[in-house]
């Protein structure tokens, strides 16, 4: 009787083959080993101003209320694989038209790992202007597809020109474009984007993490385009801990991209809590305009500063640059001053001489002007 494939024991190798390094080489594709892992700074007791996170915890009145929810959980069974109703509360909170399909991820990553995923295969391309989100580039690599960037201008907008072009040329089979983007904070020209998703003969994938800040949305035009999906998370709204990303977008797509979500990848803590949160909504509006306001104090203060040029941001983390040569000296300074800022010079290009703030309490954001007036003496 024939051994089916599916059973083959893989053919015996010598120990010095099977076993560290050659090991690795031999099984972990090349373009993994290539990689570098994604690396989070521990901030200790720093002041965290690094990682576009809402600084506020929730009331103790809140934390009261949504631990009595959670003693009612059920922890001895599976979660709700589809998360029916916080998904039904996800699309009345964020306006998702009726006719569209929502999916749940750990985070907006494991969604873009979706998408990457289900549209894989050999020579395709994913395309995305440049500098942007890390990760697009990172999971395109552990999907096997090849990654393009296209540069922005140096005031960080969309060149249109030339991402029409690298359309024509490669064909994509996703485009993603953060609006806001990250790490530049500004807002895309919405004309610009109309014309990718018009241009793109795959999938355009607008990433809306910053929407809190902004208001600006492509959730109205779903309905318009077949080929636009959009991109949430409850991260930057004050729920970072939960992991929770939603992809909105056409029913065909989204259907096949759930063939391939790993069963209860929601989990019913995260169900339950993030209900419950949303219910509240109130709260995180208040701190989300509190943000907005420091942000808008804070970039008149940056602006005032020698040496230093600032960029318009409409999400809750300022990119700024520094005297030519010292961002990577300045950053090590400010973080001896207890502040940890994200140092954005190692990536080079557009943002050589480049530092990142989020947005914090008020006298967070204090600690770092002070710290970054003392570092540029």
């Amino acid at each position: 009787m024939p051994i089916r494939k599916s059973a083959m024991v893989p053919k015996q190798v010598s120990s010095q083959n099977s076993t560290g390094s050659a090991a690795v080489e031999r099984w972990i594709r090349p373009e993994i080993r290539r990689l570098d892992p994604y690396h989070v700074p521990d901030a200790g007791d720093l002041v965290k101003l690094d990682a576009m996170e809402n600084p506020y915890s929730w009331p103790d009145s809140l934390v009261d209320a949504w631990l009595d929810v959670l003693r009612d959980v059920s922890f001895n069974r599976y979660p709700d694989p589809t998360a029916h109703k916080l998904k039904q509360r996800l699309c009345e909170t964020f306006a998702i038209p009726g006719t569209m399909e929502v999916l749940l991820g750990n985070g907006s990553d494991e969604l873009i790992q979706l998408i990457l995923l289900a549209v894989s295969a050999p020579g395709r391309v994913v395309l995305a202007p440049e500098p942007t989100f890390s990760m697009y580039r990172l999971i395109t690599a552990t999907a096997g597809m090849e990654y393009v960037g296209v540069p922005l201008r140096d005031d960080f907008s969309l060149d249109a020109d030339a991402m029409i072009e690298a359309i024509k040329v490669y064909q994509p089979a996703v485009v993603f474009l953060s609006y806001p983007n990250n790490p530049s904070g500004n807002l895309f020209d919405a004309g610009i984007m109309q014309m990718i998703i018009e241009a793109s003969p795959g999938l355009v994938v607008v990433d809306e993490a910053y929407h809190a800040f902004s208001n600006a949305t492509f959730v109205t035009r779903l309905e318009d385009h077949q080929n636009l999906l959009v991109l949430r998370t409850l991260s930057k709204m004050g729920l970072a801990g939960l992991r929770l990303g939603l992809l909105a977008g056409a029913p065909q797509w989204l259907g096949e991209l759930n063939k391939i979500r790993l069963p209860y990848n929601i989990n019913i803590l995260v169900q339950v809590s993030a209900e419950f949160a949303l219910g509240h909504q109130q709260i995180f509006d208040k701190q989300t305009g509190q943000i907005c306001r420091d942000r808008d104090a804070l970039l008149q203060v940056l602006h005032s500063l020698d040496g230093v040029s600032v960029f318009p941001s409409q999400a809750n983390f300022i990119l700024f640059r520094v005297p030519a040569g010292l961002a990577t000296e300045i950053f090590e300074s400010i973080k001896s001053r207890d502040v940890l800022i994200k140092n954005m010079h190692p990536v080079g290009g557009l943002l050589k001489d480049c530092l990142r703030v989020t947005i914090g309490k008020p006298d967070e954001n204090l600690a770092f002007i002070e710290a970054l007036k003392a570092a540029l003496e």
